[in-house]
């Protein structure tokens, strides 16, 4: 017997006598956004396959809130009379702020299960851990309660078998629209995945997906929701309509890698690993955000698969999300700049810039070395719980040292370099104004911390912030060079040390945070999105 998750997301907590909240203030931590992009170039077929990727991805949203909120979508949101505190609990897909360390918002609700509806909330770690079941821990199971009140595992595609059945009969009849055949075949191979919950004979297929117009990202992939132990693979699905002349130049770019590798700013010995040259490096419009992808911040970009067997045999492929940058880049980062960056500054906010940075932070990951100097294994396993944040940090400077290269290479055209450097500072204060706890918050500070004092940018008694132009060339080739001799070396204490002092927010840039965060400036945005919202555009 399945037990019903209702019981995971009403751990009811006494009404708070507080002050009522305020959710029209909740709501306008987010920006609205239209999804919409050109379709003109799309044939009749592809117009009409829109419609069953949408279907499918509607599925996987439902799907999604069951598995992060645990009871009756409906029922919760119909029983919220505010429309701003529905709205809210729309973008969270539940009752608690992800804005806010997962504090409920309507005072009713108790706190957030850490394994959120994939583990029965009643369970603990020693219950967990001393079960002998070698399915617990796979991406695609949810643990329940038998009738005797025993752990089970049931798979996603049992749990979930009236929705995932629909779903992967609508990606069949989405395949005989595809046009391109390596997408068709993506779409079928999808389909007997979700049926199965194995997924890496679709992953391999995805990874020749190549010239198609349109991509569909659909089922189980990232385990962030599990926050118990981080097994737990949740739904989502993306729609994306191909941008085919930028795609075209990021091609160009990733033939470019390998003499790039040459020319990174460390000894020989750090850069003798071959980057891939045939990394797909696309630009897509997002047209459908749904499931785990959806819920409260939006993500810019796709860098997938997650299996490590299909990395090591095809790599990953590399999805720039252009209008969703933009929307993020107009709502937030513009404003941020307003406050904080000098008049002289403002007029090098560009996205053509912020979009190149954003895309050879993904390019960058790439760079570089995996395996450490000392024979002793990877730099992932060396620098153990420090690895993230390093790596963040590699991939923001070494990106920007990349466009720095092919910009003198007369390669990079599209913005200057000075437009590159400020709005990567402006980046940097977009990225920390709420904390520098996570990873690439850790990363952002870094690397903050290190071109203040190497005189990269100024501030002004204003609190104004101004980029030193040759300065900050200079800074981004050294501190490029550290952190590849860093992860070269293993140098574990190194590293820790080093973030544990420079990867946090400094007094001054708080206060400045501050200032920001008094402004009413969006936090992120939501989307509205349709089919006909598209193809009426």
């Amino acid at each position: 017997m399945i037990l019903t998750l209702a019981s995971v997301a009403l751990s009811c907590a006494e009404p708070s006598k507080e002050a009522k909240t305020n959710y029209s203030d909740l709501t306008k931590q987010y920006a609205k956004v239209q999804l919409t992009s050109d379709i003109s170039h799309l044939s009749d077929n592809e117009k009409q396959m829109l419609n069953y990727l949408y279907e499918v991805g509607n599925i996987m949203d439902d799907i999604f809130w069951t598995q992060n909120y645990g009871g009756d979508k409906e029922e919760f949101l119909n029983s919220i009379e505010d429309k701003d505190a529905r709205l809210f609990a729309e973008i969270n897909y539940g009752p608690w702020n992800h804005f806010d360390n997962l504090v409920p918002f309507l005072p009713e609700y108790g706190a957030m299960p850490a394994g959120a509806g994939f583990y029965p909330a009643d369970m603990t770690k020693e219950e967990f851990e001393a079960w002998d079941n070698p399915d617990k821990t796979s991406l695609y199971t949810l643990v329940r309660r038998d009738e005797n009140g025993n752990l089970q595992t049931v798979w996603f595609h049992d749990a979930y078998a009236e929705q995932i059945n629909k779903a992967a009969d609508l990606l069949m009849k989405a395949s005989e629209l595809a046009g391109d055949k390596e997408f068709a075949d993506y779409l079928k191979l999808r389909a007997k995945a979700l049926l199965t919950d194995e997924y890496f004979e679709s992953d391999m297929a995805w990874m020749d997906v190549r010239n198609n117009n349109v991509d569909f990202v659909v089922g189980p992939i990232e385990n962030y929701v599990d926050a118990l132990y981080g097994y737990k693979a949740a739904h989502e699905a993306f729609i994306l309509i191909k941008d085919h002349a930028w795609s075209k130049q990021l091609a160009h770019y990733a033939e470019l890698l390998p003499e790039l590798q040459t020319q990174l700013p460390v000894a020989p010995e750090y850069k003798q690993e071959k980057p891939g040259a045939d990394a797909d490096l696309a630009v897509y419009d997002a047209v459908f955000y749904g499931g785990d992808c959806n819920m409260a911040g939006k993500t810019i970009a796709i860098n997938l698969p997650n299996d490590e067997q299909v990395q090591l045999q095809k790599g990953t492929r590399k999805l720039q999300l252009k209008n969703a940058m933009k929307a993020k880049f107009d709502n937030i980062l513009v404003p941020i700049s307003d406050v904080l960056m000098t008049p002289e500054s403002r007029e090098n906010i560009k996205f053509e810039a912020f979009f190149a940075n954003v895309m050879f932070h993904e390019v960058a990951h790439g760079m570089g070395i995996k395996n450490t100097l000392d024979g002793k294994g990877t730099v992932r396993h060396a620098l153990k719980e420090q690895y993230s944040a390093i790596e963040e940090a590699k991939a923001d400077i070494l990106g920007l040292y990349l466009v720095t290269k092919l910009s003198e290479m007369g390669e990079y055209t599209n913005s200057t370099l000075e437009e590159n450097y400020t709005t990567f500072m402006a980046g940097i204060f977009r990225s920390v104004r709420f904390g520098a706890s996570s990873a690439h918050g850790k990363a952002n500070m870094l690397t903050f911390n290190f071109l203040e004092k190497e005189g990269a940018f100024t501030r002004n008694e204003e609190g104004l912030y101004a980029i030193n132009f040759e300065n900050m060339k200079a800074a981004v080739a050294k501190l490029g060079g550290e952190i590849l001799k860093a992860q070269g070396d293993g140098n574990y204490e190194f590293v820790k040390e080093w973030i544990e002092t420079d990867g946090v927010i400094k007094p001054t840039l708080q206060a400045d945070l501050n200032k920001v965060n008094g402004m009413g400036i969006p936090t992120d945005i939501y989307y509205e999105m349709s089919p006909e919202l598209l193809i009426n555009n």
